[in-house]
């Protein structure tokens, strides 16, 4: 389940603000983001939707893994995950918070590990653990030719 090291997405942008993202497993389709209009055609999701998405899912294999381990019975979890876009000081809109709601069926509340489960899971949610403590992130510019034209600290 775990995910050591490091792993590259690639992202070419297609026409307007469609980005083709393709993934470093083989079998995983690519997929076309998007934004919404007036800049976009909201083709396919953005940026802030994808965090969403994350988040959720990573709780629920978390939660699944933990109470299940390998083989968790189909349909037996739903989550819906609530962005809520704020703006800051300078009127640049941010993620302000994420919610996320688990909606689990009898199958999993009737297993005798769900009641320590349910205190557990949130810990070994890489994403949602990650995104609470705050990300470093280091930004590059570069040409084609590989010369840096930006960086951030």
């Amino acid at each position: 389940m775990s995910e050591e090291g490091r792993f590259t997405i690639r992202l070419e942008q297609q026409e307007g603000f469609q980005i083709n993202v393709g993934f470093d497993w083989k079998r995983a389709p690519d997929l076309i983001m998007d934004e919404p209009p007036p800049l976009g055609e909201q083709s396919g999701p953005n940026a802030s939707r994808l965090l969403a998405a994350a988040a959720a899912n990573c709780l629920s294999a978390s939660l699944l893994y933990c109470v299940f381990k390998e083989e968790p019975p189909d349909n037996c979890l739903r989550a819906e995950a609530t962005c809520i876009m704020v703006r800051n000081a300078q009127k640049r809109q941010r993620i302000g918070g994420l919610e996320v709601t688990l909606i689990v069926n009898e199958l999993v509340t009737a297993s005798p590990r769900f009641a320590r489960c349910k205190t557990l899971f949130e810990d070994f949610c890489v994403v949602s653990a990650s995104i609470r403590q705050g990300i470093p992130l280091r930004v590059t510019v570069q040409n084609e030719q590989g010369v840096i034209l930006h960086q951030s600290e």
